[in-house]
């Protein structure tokens, strides 16, 4: 054992450099495999977590204060099955308006808050993602579903939100940030401040000692109902419902995240394994020394094992630590996405990963220490020199013939050849690199193209609602909704910056043949200019209407079909001339105004005005002057710019896609670093022939240049592949299709930037030790193993 220890502190001290590129892989590799990891666990089942961690409300009841007093609200608590209560608090429902710098008149319809004076519980734990909770009169914490306003601003604290509709119109000011899991409110003040809100309702908070399904939940619910007062309970809302809900919305983004964290895994190992394995071959002539001086193959394989495990340890220590740094911005968006509380990289990630990391790198150590561990004393020795004789001479030969090719450079693109298992596993790491650069540059350009459709960006309009019929309680004076629509038709007919302007109205009609309505959207004139995204077929014309997808699964129809809507016994059949891009489950049909009129006289009222603008015209300048002239608190901007959501998700894109390229440059830089390291008494020999400094920096690029050349170009097609295999799972999970466009986003031009990825990566990494490589004096590599 004494022998063992003081040959793995003579390899670890005269090999200082091989142990910091093993450590440093190591710590690479382990980041990235725990952040990845951690990724995953955050895409299984996020609101199945956060609801645990938060306490989340099982049920969550409106109760009428006047005929449940709080005693028997209290009494509840103790009802068989009830395994925890919170409440009563008391709650209200008004409409509000935000002051937002650059965003005006931000209005919310039926905006409830809830009167509490800690945001802890032992139900419905809300954690603050920003500021505190209030401390005094006038203070607000917001929701962060509210806070994202969906208009590109955000609520922050300092923000001031006007009640409206409230006596007094009172004012408050945002002074944190909050989510509740099961969206209990969408914000909370202390419980004195509720007073001065109108009169509240109650609202109680449980958890059942059984809620895992939908019979389960209604039990306890009729348990409470019968326990209070009749007509006290004013309504439930079911944990269940709530989940249903914010699936919906997370489905969509899982998968490319679990792409991103299968690729981050797989590189790591990859890199992983050829770093520390490669690492071992290079000692093969050390081995050889061992044996010669008696150690036994199982004392050899023990010393070459313990030095890669003593700076393995340090490196996945330190990987953890990075990881969970890393987690902190990755995660908090992701956190966003799945709309719930902030999340970490769950312990049993951290403990697990970076052991599963040292085992395999353990591994990686063993096969070739105890493959050289069996060879004799003298093969050994002669096979640490150079490569076996098969490998490789070929290739040198027949590129030594390539006369217009600098003989540096041919000596370069035949290393490869000497190592193949260790030139393949290379590849294979560059090439998820690229693979990586090419999916997340598609994905990004294609979600941006989602948001551009979805927020009808490309034509550069405004939207602006009226007041009342945006449900803002009318204010005394207020004109009527005929009257606003007059105003708001000659303000925007007088402005010089108007091109064009339609109205649009929105009701919900029945569908012959399908359960439940669709929300139609009927448009007061020509609306092909407005910028919805057609996924199939052309804009509607007379008679006719474009629907969106879930509207086709709803119903069984298809492009050319034709549908009837229905309102109190009135009909009216249209045909279906396209399929718009609308994403969710809501069956959804835009149509001419004039189609649907007929139907529903009074909800054929126009809600909103959408503007074209001609070329040149500002659209701040022109809202500032549209919303001067029509007066404060009657009309309202509806959105601009792209949701906060799609900003969030091409940040992370971006973010990971980023992370995996460093991860990839890392083990090429290692990989190289070896290479260069073993080939070390030939590079005295090339030097002491006249090879200058310049011509061995080109020979030791040129040995991973083809390589990576070559992984840019596999990379490109399976990345596209990969791209347009990701896209439809994210569209079923929406319940769309895309438009072509999502799809077609690659040029022609930037497809022979992507091909050239992984050159990039490999020659970039190369440099490091190419340059260690051209400093290095002749006398010195001659010396060297």
């Amino acid at each position: 054992m004494r022998a063992v220890r003081t040959a793995l502190h003579g390899g670890l001290a005269g090999r200082r450099v091989q142990a910091l590129a093993i450590g440093l892989v190591l710590l690479a590799s382990a980041a990235a495999s725990t952040l990845a990891a951690g990724l995953l666990a955050a895409s299984n089942a996020p609101f199945d977590h956060a609801f645990a961690a938060q306490r989340g409300a099982d049920a969550a009841l409106a109760v009428n204060a006047a005929k449940a007093p709080a005693g028997e609200l209290a009494a509840t608590a103790r009802l068989a099955g009830v395994a925890a209560s919170a409440g009563p608090f008391a709650e209200a429902t008004v409409t509000a308006s935000a002051a937002i710098p650059d965003t005006p008149g931000v209005v919310f319809q039926a905006f409830t808050v809830a009167g509490r004076s800690s945001p802890g519980g032992p139900v419905d734990d809300i954690v603050l993602t920003a500021g505190h909770w209030p401390t005094g009169a006038g203070q607000i914490v917001v929701s962060r579903d509210l806070a994202d306003t969906g208009s590109g601003a955000s609520m922050s604290p300092g923000v001031v939100i006007t009640l409206t509709g409230v006596p007094g119109t009172p004012k408050l000011t945002v002074v944190g940030v909050g989510v509740s899991v099961t969206n209990t409110a969408d914000g909370w003040v202390l419980p004195a401040q509720m007073a001065a809100l109108g009169p509240p309702t109650e609202q109680m908070l449980y958890r059942f000692a059984s809620a895992d399904s939908g019979a389960a939940v209604n039990a306890g619910v009729a348990a409470l109902r019968r326990a209070l007062p009749a007509g006290s309970v004013l309504g439930a809302e079911s944990w269940l419902a709530v989940k249903a809900q914010e699936n919906e919305s997370i489905v969509p983004w899982v998968p490319f995240l679990v792409t991103f964290g299968v690729i981050g895994l797989v590189m790591s190992v990859l890199i992983e394994v050829n770093v520390v394995s490669g690492a071992v071959t290079a000692g093969t002539r050390r081995i050889g020394v061992l044996k010669a001086v008696g150690f036994t193959p199982a004392q050899v394989v023990s010393v070459y094992v313990l030095q890669v495990a003593v700076p393995g340890v340090a490196g996945v220590a330190g990987g953890a630590v990075i990881a969970n740094l890393l987690a902190a911005p990755v995660l908090g968006q992701t956190s966003q996405v799945f709309e719930v509380a902030p999340q970490s990289i769950p312990l049993w990630v951290d403990l697990a990963v970076p052991l599963a990391m040292l085992a395999l790198a353990g591994i990686a150590a063993l096969v070739p220490a105890s493959r050289a561990g069996r060879l004799s004393a003298t093969t050994a020795i002669a096979t640490g020199r150079a490569p076996r004789p098969s490998h490789g001479y070929a290739a040198h030969r027949l590129l030594g013939r390539a006369r217009l090719l600098p003989r540096p450079v041919t000596i370069g693109l035949a290393g490869p050849f000497a190592r193949p298992g260790r030139t393949l596993v290379t590849l294979a790491a560059i090439l998820f690199g690229a693979l990586a650069v090419t999916f997340g540059t598609g994905l990004g350009t294609s979600l941006n193209r989602v948001g551009t459709d979805l927020t009808l960006a490309d034509t550069e309009h405004v939207q602006i609602g009226l007041a009342e019929q945006s449900g803002q309680q009318p204010s005394p004076g207020q004109p009527s909704a005929a009257a606003q629509q007059a105003d708001m038709a000659a303000v925007i007919r007088a402005q010089p910056g108007t091109l064009h302007y339609v109205t649009e109205s929105d009701d919900r009609l029945g569908v012959t043949g399908m359960a439940g309505t669709a929300a139609v959207t009927a448009f007061g004139g020509n609306a092909n200019w407005i910028g919805y995204a057609l996924i199939s077929g052309h804009w509607y014309g007379a008679g006719g209407a474009v629907v969106n997808t879930s509207f086709l699964h709803a119903t069984g129809s298809r492009i050319g079909d034709t549908f009837t809507l229905t309102d109190d016994g009135r009909a009216v059949t249209l045909k279906i001339a396209g399929e718009v891009f609308l994403p969710g489950n809501d069956p959804q049909v835009l149509t001419n105004l004039s189609a649907v009129t007929a139907l529903d006289p009074s909800g054929t009222s126009p809600q909103m005005f959408y503007v074209g603008l001609r070329p040149g015209v500002n659209i701040q300048s022109y809202e500032n002057t549209v919303f001067a002239k029509l007066g404060p608190g009657d009309y309202h901007q509806l959105s601009s710019g792209s949701g906060v959501l799609l900003q969030i998700i091409s940040g992370l894109v971006l973010i990971l896609t980023l992370l995996l390229v460093v991860v990839a440059a890392l083990g090429v830089l290692n990989t190289v670093a070896a290479m260069t390291r073993e080939r070390v008494h030939d590079l005295g020999v090339f030097k002491a022939v006249g090879m200058t400094p310049r011509q061995t920096i080109a020979m030791v690029v040129t040995t991973v240049a083809a390589t990576g050349l070559i992984a840019g170009l596999i990379a490109v097609p399976a990345g596209i592949a990969l791209h347009q295999a990701i896209l439809p799972i994210m569209g079923n999970g929406a319940q769309t299709d895309f438009p072509p466009g999502i799809y077609n986003v690659y040029n022609p031009a930037e497809l022979v930037l992507l091909a050239l990825t992984g050159l990039i990566i490999a020659v970039v990494s190369a440099f490091a030790p190419a340059g260690w490589a051209a400093r290095t004096r002749t006398a010195l590599a001659l010396r060297a193993e």
